[in-house]
């Protein structure tokens, strides 16, 4: 897609609702086996998707909704007691079928884009968002090999917290703590387990541990 003009292309948009103006950004990845057959589809008018950019692992940009329009690629789910994700966010799709690492020239060109939506709509770090944190257990991209700590030292997103854990690692205490943050879709502490350690530490497997419950304080 190198030298793609950089002009709207879906049609799949419309009026943000209720006045509302973007306070988030949601991140995706693709899943699909090309940048070429992403774009066609969020272009399609009988799929009714669509994200405000994709940006290719080469780097191109291709921008797709204008900002000030709702795009259709949030679906179901809610942030900090908020639903209507698509009224409220600008939506990125990373092309990356979810099996590989992000490209350099595409992180590099995502921090970009980021920096100049934050300024224009006044978003903060915290409000930079995967769609797995919006709509746990139905959504896990941008998945586990999303570089979240880089944009994190860029203040491009919000940060965890690298303290000792000082709450123990109650059910209770950790579905409070994670909802306190901004994980209100759901109570299930399966679900906010995977999406919390999506973000923060892909890696962790097993039970609900003290490491979980320092995240939960400083998402």
């Amino acid at each position: 897609m190198v030298g793609t003009p950089l002009h709207y292309k879906s049609p799949n948009h419309g009026p943000r609702r209720n006045g509302l103006r973007p306070s988030l950004i949601v991140l995706h990845y693709t899943a699909m086996d090309s940048a070429e057959a992403a774009c066609a589809r969020l272009c399609d008018p009988e799929a009714e998707v669509s994200a405000h950019y994709l940006i290719t692992m080469t780097g191109d940009t291709v921008p797709l909704v204008p900002e000030d329009q709702r795009a259709w690629h949030a679906g179901g789910g809610e942030w900090q007691g908020h639903s209507d994700i698509n009224s409220r966010s600008i939506g990125i799709e990373l092309d990356n079928r979810g099996t590989h690492p992000f490209p350099e020239p595409q992180m590099a060109m995502l921090e970009t884009l980021l920096r100049g939506i934050m300024d224009r709509w006044a978003i903060l770090p915290e409000g930079v968002i995967g769609h797995s944190d919006m709509a746990p257990g139905r959504k896990v991209d941008p998945g586990p090999r999303f570089d979240w700590p880089r944009l994190a030292r860029q203040n491009l997103a919000g940060k965890g917290s690298s303290e000792p854990a000082t709450v123990d690692p109650t059910v209770d205490a950790f579905v409070t703590a994670a909802r306190a943050a901004g994980y209100t879709a759901t109570h299930d502490v399966d679900l906010l387990l995977q999406s919390t350690r999506l973000r923060f530490a892909p890696w962790r497997k097993g039970p609900l541990c003290a490491d979980d419950m320092v995240l939960g304080h400083n998402l």
